[in-house]
Parts: C-alpha cells; structure tokens; sequence
C-alpha cells in the first residue's frame, strides 16, 4: 500500500477541519438569548431575543429564531424559521395579544419566486394575502443574526433590505459610545434610509445588537439591552 500524497494528506486535513470552522464562525450559539427595556420617554415593557439554533420542521433543517415583547395589555410572540444557510426567513409564526385582540398570523416565504403568503385568523375569521417582490424577502430580525454573523462592519457599508411592506437601506455611518444594562459600550453606529431604524452593534466579536430604535413590537419604540446570556454549544 504507498503512502499517501501530500496533496491527499492536505486534502484530508482541509475536509476535517470544515465543520469546525463553520462553528468558530458563529458568533452565537443556541440558547443565546438578549434581554431589552422598551422605551418611549418611560419604559413601555420588556422583549427578548432568543436564537434557538438548528430545528428540523417537515423533515428540513431550519433555524429558529424567536422575538418576544411583553407591555401592558399587549404581547407579541414571533417565531422565525430562517434558512440556515443564507439566514433568510422561510416562515414566521406570529401570536398577537393587543387589548383582549388575539390574532395568529402565518407568513410562508418563497424566496425563489419573492412571495410572501400571509395567512391571518382573527375573531374566528381567516384572511389571506400574497405580497410579491424581486428577490429576496427580508426580516429585520433575519438581519441582526445574518449581519452579525458574516457583516464586514466597515464604514459606509451599505445594505439593502426587501421587507414585507417596503424596501430600506441600512448604512453603517459611524462608532459612537452607547450606554445599556449598566454598561458603557463602544459601539458601531447604523441607521436606516428612509430613516425608520437605527442599529447599535458593540465592538466586541459577538457584535452584541445593543439597541434597536425603530418600527418593533410596539410601535416606534427603543429597546435597550439590559441583560445577555450567551448560549452553549
């Protein structure tokens, strides 16, 4: 038998080592959840933030990600079943709770064909609308976890994003220092045009998402960070 090559040793190493690699690029784990403050001028309630990790939905490997937000006489669950690849969304499962008002809203995404399939049940009433765009669909949340993980966080970047019901760019403009849970951080700077959001990343590699001004939850609010917990693998 020859001894291999160092062609086939390299070749083998290089196969090996993919899987770790993969995980050492991820800069949260299942589990990591971030705890906010919603603001106006006082405090209007709490959210969270939770990457749940791999789950496997009608035998396909997805992602979930899960956003909370809890006030006074309101609650908002979404979960978001995101492509592990592109982290892209492919569904998202809504319960609504405002003042005694429950809907449950089901959005199906074909980011093949840009489509959206929004199914709404309400007062024992279902309703269905299609929203159709070119090219990917986006979700804001979507993009926190995608930015996080594969953004070059240089000046000027420059990202665009096809939402549901309008298209934004989100810039990064500048560092800044921001204060949250307690903690003074450095931070990246990004706001959105048309100016609707305005994103805090810290500096650190977990690219913490700080605080999140803009259109989420309960209206035009803010949401601070008040507490984080990384996760494990």
């Amino acid at each position: 038998m020859k001894p291999a090559g160092l062609f086939t040793i390299l070749l083998s190493a290089a196969v090996l080592a993919i899987p770790t690699m993969a995980v050492a690029g991820d800069v949260f784990l299942p589990g990591e959840t971030i705890q906010y403050d919603i603001k106006k001028v006082f405090s209007l309630g709490k959210a969270s933030l939770t990457y749940n990790g791999p789950q496997t939905v009608n035998n396909q490997e997805l992602v979930l990600i899960t956003f909370r937000t809890e006030g006074l006489n309101f609650y908002d669950e979404e979960k978001i079943f995101v492509d592990p690849v592109d982290f892209y969304p492919l569904v998202v499962e809504r319960d609504l709770d405002i003042w005694g008002k429950k809907e449950r809203i089901r959005e199906v995404y074909d980011q093949k064909a840009g489509k959206i399939t929004i199914t709404k049940i309400a007062d024992k009433k279902k309703s269905q609308q299609v929203i159709e765009k070119k090219g990917k669909i986006d979700n804001i949340y979507c993009f926190l976890y995608r930015y996080r993980r594969s953004g070059s966080f240089k000046n000027n970047d420059r990202l665009e994003l096809k939402l549901p019901t309008k298209d934004i760019a989100i810039v990064l403009k500048k560092k800044e220092k921001i204060e949250a849970g307690g903690k003074k951080y450095e931070a990246y700077y990004l706001e959105s045009e048309p100016k609707e959001y305005a994103l805090w990343f810290d500096l650190s590699p977990n690219r913490l998402p700080l605080r999140i001004d803009g259109a989420v939850g309960m209206g035009k609010t803010k949401m601070v960070m008040k507490e984080y917990s990384p996760g494990s693998p």
